[in-house]
């Protein structure tokens, strides 16, 4: 993929989030204000999710700012492409925080929950969706290749079921008079939002530790560079991610064959893997360290 295409492919990515960030905004200032003014912690739970995609999404413009803009320092090689990482664990422990605190509230009013009207909750929620479908698809389609946008991206679409629950609330509130439906929809959004923050911590996490990518199996990796022909022992093999779609690998490898015809054959065997950002060393057999292969 040349420059130029990944600047395009950068352009689309922010535009998007920066459009999905003012719908978002301006719905969150109308689902806050109606909690409040009808004391509607179902809707405060919403409003408080719909913050931390605003979160999500501002922290994942940053990133993707920085790394667009790139960088010059030699102490920083490989720019700011990590960025969108750090605010995706950022993003995961504010998601933690404000779910653990509207399932304590909403606990607290067991047993002396207010009087919600309804409707408000209906109207509301039936216009969260609305918002909703149009981020997702906005999102949707640069969601797999960054974890920023995944963050946010996923964000968006449990703030949907948010909507959904507080739609069911609102009907069950307006038919029934029943007084815990708000406060049961509150709990369930509170629950609904703690695995997927820690999902998205995991996943984040996974890549600041340098892990080796959940979908490479490293030792059948290390056992096809260690069938190549004329390659007689693997040594230094390391895998990991830089950014989500981007892998990276090193591996040095001990032959008494033909240099060159040996790094093209293992640079096809990581390339067939996705690993396409590799750095391959050759070495003649018995100087690089490593247990020779047994033929």
């Amino acid at each position: 993929m040349g420059a130029g295409h990944q600047h395009r492919h950068t352009d689309s990515r922010l535009s998007r989030m920066v459009v999905a960030a003012a719908i978002l905004t301006t719905f969150f200032g109308i689902e806050l204000a109606t909690a409040i003014a009808i004391n509607s912690i179902a809707l405060l739970a919403d409003a408080g999710h719909l913050l931390t995609d605003l979160a999500a999404l501002f922290m994942g413009v940053t990133a993707v700012v920085l790394t667009r803009r790139g960088s010059t320092s030699p102490s920083r090689t490989y720019g700011w492409h990590r960025a969108e990482v750090f605010t995706a664990v950022a993003n995961a422990v504010l998601l933690i925080g404000v779910a653990t605190f509207i399932a304590t509230e909403a606990i607290r009013r067991i047993g002396t929950a207010p009087d919600v009207p309804g409707m408000p909750l209906i109207v509301v929620a039936l216009a969260g969706v609305a918002v909703n479908a149009v981020v997702i698809g906005l999102l949707r389609s640069h969601s797999e290749h960054s974890l920023a946008v995944r963050g946010a991206y996923l964000e968006v679409v449990a703030d949907t079921v948010g909507n959904v629950a507080v739609l069911i609330a609102g009907i069950v509130t307006v038919t029934t008079d029943w007084p815990y439906a708000d406060v049961v929809v509150a709990v369930f959004v509170a629950l609904w939002v703690l695995p997927r923050a820690f999902a998205l911590a995991r996943d984040a996490l996974r890549i600041l530790s340098e892990a080796s990518p959940s979908h490479i199996d490293v030792d059948e990796l290390r056992a096809a560079l260690a069938a190549v022909d004329g390659v007689t022992d693997v040594h230094d093999l390391h895998v990991w991610t830089l950014v989500p779609g981007q892998d990276m690998a090193t591996a040095h490898l001990g032959t008494d064959a033909d240099a060159g015809r040996v790094l093209s054959a293992a640079r096809a065997v990581l390339a067939a893997r996705g690993l396409t950002h590799a750095t391959v060393q050759v070495e003649p057999a018995g100087q690089g360290g490593g247990c020779p292969l047994e033929r």
